[in-house]
């Protein structure tokens, strides 16, 4: 069973990393991502493969709310300045970010694995 409330802290830790990695270069984006699947794993479960499960699942959701914002901000972009390409760029670019943050929710599941290992 998956515990929401483990996925949901794990993902704001690791988004609140993640900004600060855009700006502190040593935490970067697979750091804030381990340390994020951690929490949520350790908080999920007590199994390797239940704290891997909890720490995609954080690192997926991020990805997602990632892939979203970067759609809007395009979509208000473009129409603030009458562009469709602009539009249709960003649904573009969405596709692919979704397809990066797939890849970047792997380390999330392997901190997930050793959060739920050591809990």
């Amino acid at each position: 069973m998956t515990n929401w409330r483990a996925v949901v802290l794990g993902f704001l830790v690791a988004f609140t990393l993640g900004l600060l990695g855009i700006t502190v270069p040593l935490v970067g984006q697979v750091g804030a991502g381990l340390v994020g699947g951690f929490v949520a794993g350790y908080l999920g479960s007590r199994s390797l493969f239940g704290g891997a499960w909890h720490g995609l699942l954080a690192g997926a959701l991020g990805g997602v709310v990632f892939a979203v914002l970067l759609v809007l901000a395009g979509s208000i972009f473009g129409g603030l300045t009458g562009s469709v390409e602009a539009v249709v760029g960003s649904a573009g670019l969405a596709v692919v970010v979704l397809a990066v943050a797939a890849l970047l929710a792997l380390p999330s599941a392997v901190g997930g694995a050793v959060g739920g290992l050591v809990r």
